[in-house]
């Protein structure tokens, strides 16, 4: 019988893990591209509970994912935002061919920073938002732009200067 408890992900190095990715460059943030992942199958926790901050820019994936009261489609591309301890479930259909990114922060790595304290004002890593955000052309190629310097930066080794930037 399938538990109908949600899976908790407490960490970005148990979600590495869950997924079958290389541990990553540092604990507390991760920079993925969809084509690195795998792992997910029907067979899968179908709800999952992240402890960590994640964006997430998905195109055509053949599935749901159902965040609040809504379920969203990801044919044409959306972008999402999800805060620590919220509930989402994933309905897998076939194999996985999807696109996109996923940034993943631990609170921890904000923590002590003026946006640990202003990303709980932002709205949109709330339920309470009930669409997830379509872009255009032009807005999805500057959100990759920006996701290739966080990246370059995660790649980069770490110094006193990395959580800054």
């Amino acid at each position: 019988m399938k538990s109908t408890q949600p899976l908790r992900i407490n960490t970005i190095s148990e979600y590495h893990q869950l997924m079958g990715l290389p541990k990553p460059e540092h604990p507390l943030i991760s920079v993925l591209n969809f084509d690195m992942i795998k792992r997910l199958s029907g067979d899968s926790p179908t709800s999952l509970v992240y402890n960590f901050y994640s964006i997430v820019l998905k195109r055509n994936f053949n599935g749901k994912l159902k965040y609040g009261q809504q379920v969203y489609d990801f044919d044409e591309g959306i972008l999402l935002f999800m805060a620590p301890g919220q509930v989402f479930s994933i309905e897998v259909e076939g194999d996985l061919k999807h696109t996109g990114w996923m940034l993943l922060v631990h609170p921890d790595y904000l923590w002590n920073t003026s946006l640990a304290k202003a990303i709980k004002q932002y709205d949109y890593f709330s339920y309470a938002v009930h669409e997830a955000l379509h872009l255009s052309e032009k807005e999805e190629a500057m959100l990759a732009g920006i996701m290739q310097h966080i990246a370059q930066e995660y790649h980069s080794p770490i110094d006193k200067f990395s959580q800054d930037v």
